[in-house]
């Protein structure tokens, strides 16, 4: 709630280009992460016996840039809802998050 507060008084143009800095940043983080596995690929071809240590170190570079896109995800989420275009599709989530909390 603070943050769609905070967001309110923005321009839409400032609001757009939120927006399109967030999408450009998951673009950017699945192009990276292609990038790691071609080069753990790579790098397992050319070095076989240390397979296991490239393997454990791609995963987690591919789990940190996938956690920076999912940010981007949720940024993007309460920005369009700033803006006004998912005002729909919010009193549903709301909803859906009240009865989940109330059955458990």
């Amino acid at each position: 709630m603070i943050l769609l507060q905070a967001g309110a008084d923005l321009s839409l143009f400032a609001k757009v280009g939120a927006g399109l800095s967030a999408t450009i940043a998951a673009a950017a983080a699945g192009f990276s992460i292609g990038r790691i596995g071609t080069s753990a690929i790579e790098s397992i071809a050319r070095q076989p016996e240390a397979a296991g240590d490239i393997r454990a170190n791609m995963i987690v570079s591919a789990a940190l840039i996938e956690g920076l896109a999912f940010f981007c995800h949720c940024c993007l989420f309460v920005d369009c809802i700033s803006i006004g275009v998912c005002r729909q599709l919010a009193p549903a989530i709301i909803k859906v998050e009240q009865k989940s909390i109330c059955l458990s």
